[in-house]
């Protein structure tokens, strides 16, 4: 099939979309003028095949010939199947590692430590509603992984991992929109990707495979459930077992480190949360000029309305990146009209994170401000120090709240103040639902995160004159980007290199960062055991 390339106007892209099959689509803001790249099918002779065209149909949905081509995966039927492969956790490392498995007529078995979809949602509302931690069920534990309800960001920067484009047609085909297919930055929705993980199980569970919730492994030779006990003296795994724990599972990191799982300290980040108006991130990043009338466009030919603008190309994100002393200040998981959320998993610690809906339509944008962590920056020898580390400045989070007597609520302060080093007098409105309270985030933030993140907000601000004002609040912290802990494996195998059997993947074994990586990262686990 031919395709075709066409650089437009945000207005003449959104109506192609509505014409033609998009098969990639991205936003170019590095010029005043903004323009959209657009890739569409094509016949031989370089006409855009329309959207509606029955011959190209070959999956079957409610919306019929809308769908973009890809192959449909078949699963086999594994209820007698002698094969079996444990997962333990599930996550998008574990769903898509036993989706793979089903496609290959073997039976999953997955234990996962959090609820299901529908109770982890409820358990969630009360965490915002302060009334409440479940450590076995929030932000970070449950159905689908930490990214469920958190933003469902469909983006990896790696491009040697294999075929990324087969994760999005698995989601895709499980209820994901048509935009994933072709987005350069795909998105889900924390609204929508509950849904789709559900149907993911639904699928596991009709043609076979077992999902055991509320199940916690406290020894790779047991599996505890506190229902039942199943899976008794697994020794050496004659089972192969993957390994798809979450980069927060920080007791089963321990469990592993006394059980001689071979392991290291890896480079992380940590940082803060920071959230602006979107309104002001869509005038520097769209090139918006503030003296006219509000989002009104410089250049005559794309003086657009605001509503228009955003219907078109949608809010503005941004990608930030800086060298400070040495270490890597950047962005991450930034999320345009999104929230600031609650992501701690054990009580007496305060962790933030980001989501966005569908929609993305919030106020507010906010991102991860991280700085770079080497091993090195961490005294000692344990493997584990990273763990340590992470959880010491979690702490100090939650004690800073707790002197202002809401311990439920995240310590903030304006940017300019932050970066000047003088106290915030009030804080402007944060879409952070338990609560913000002022705290003097320059002081007591460690010197090689805190000054490090002073001289990142004014190197960006360089870049985008703006970026650096009160208007403006950080939130700490922002503290569980990635795993500090990777869990040696043979690069051939997969396999542990001190356990065989177990196949470590995913981001929690320190291999991956976001959804899209890690499912490959489990189908890859998968693959292998199929190969052996």
């Amino acid at each position: 099939m031919n395709t075709r390339q066409f650089i437009l106007s945000p207005k003449e892209a959104y109506e192609a979309a509505q014409k033609w099959r998009v098969v990639k689509r991205s936003v170019d803001a590095r010029q005043r003028e903004l323009k959209v790249h657009l890739t569409v099918l094509a016949d031989e002779e370089g006409k855009p095949i329309p959207i509606h065209n029955s011959q190209l149909t070959i999956h079957n949905s409610p919306d019929g010939d809308r769908f973009p081509l890809y192959t449909p995966p078949v699963y086999k039927d594994v209820h007698k199947a002698e094969r079996q492969v444990i997962i333990i956790g599930a996550g998008p490392a574990g769903l898509f590692a036993a989706l793979t498995l089903l496609e290959h007529g073997i039976k999953p078995i997955i234990y996962e430590r959090g609820k299901e979809v529908s109770e982890r949602k409820k358990d969630i509302a009360l965490l915002n509603r302060n009334e409440g931690l479940n450590p076995e069920s929030n932000y970070c534990f449950g159905e689908g992984g930490a990214g469920t309800f958190s933003d469902g960001k469909l983006f990896s920067r790696s491009k040697k991992r294999g075929n990324m484009q087969h994760v999005m047609e698995i989601f895709h085909y499980f209820g994901a929109p048509d935009t994933v297919l072709y987005e350069a930055h795909a998105h889900i929705g924390s609204d929508k990707l509950p849904g789709i993980i559900k149907r993911m199980r639904e699928c596991i569970i009709e043609h076979g495979g077992e999902i055991h919730f509320e199940t916690c492994v406290t020894s790779l030779k047991e599996v505890e459930s506190r229902k039942t006990a199943t899976l008794k003296d697994k020794s050496h795994f004659q089972t192969p077992i993957i390994l798809a724990i979450g980069h927060s599972a920080h007791d089963t990191y321990r469990m592993l480190a006394a059980e001689g799982v071979a392991m290291e300290t890896k480079g992380f980040a940590m940082g803060v949360r920071i959230e602006h108006p979107q309104e002001l991130i869509n005038r520097l990043m769209y090139h918006l000029d503030e003296k006219k009338d509000r989002f009104a466009q410089r250049q005559k030919t794309a003086s657009l309305k605001d509503d228009k603008l955003i219907q078109y190309v949608g809010n503005a994100s941004y990608s930030l990146v800086t060298q400070v002393e040495g270490r890597g200040v950047y962005s991450f998981c930034m999320c345009p009209g999104g929230h600031i959320v609650p992501a701690g998993s054990a009580e007496g610690m305060c962790v933030v994170n980001g989501m966005s809906a569908s929609h993305r339509n919030s106020p507010y944008a906010n991102s991860g401000m991280v700085v770079q962590i080497n091993p090195e920056d961490i005294a000692g020898n344990d493997p584990l120090k990273g763990l340590a580390y992470q959880e010491a400045l979690e702490r100090l989070a939650y004690e800073q709240s707790a002197i202002s007597h809401q311990p439920s609520a995240a310590p903030a302060q304006r940017m300019k103040d932050f970066v000047e080093g003088r106290a915030s007098k009030d804080l402007p409105k944060c879409s952070y639902l338990p609560g913000i309270v002022p705290s003097r985030l320059d002081q007591w933030l460690p010197a090689g995160i805190g000054k490090r993140l002073q001289q990142g907000f004014r190197d960006f601000d360089k870049k985008y004159p703006g970026f650096l004002t009160n208007e403006a609040v950080i939130v700490g912290v922002e503290s569980r980007s990635s795993s500090p802990v990777r869990i040696l494996r043979d690069p051939e195998t997969l396999q542990s290199i001190n356990t065989p059997g177990l196949y470590p993947c995913g981001e929690g074994a320190g291999y991956a960062g976001g959804i899209t990586s890690s499912a490959l990262d489990g189908i890859n686990a998968a693959l292998k055991i199929v190969q052996q």
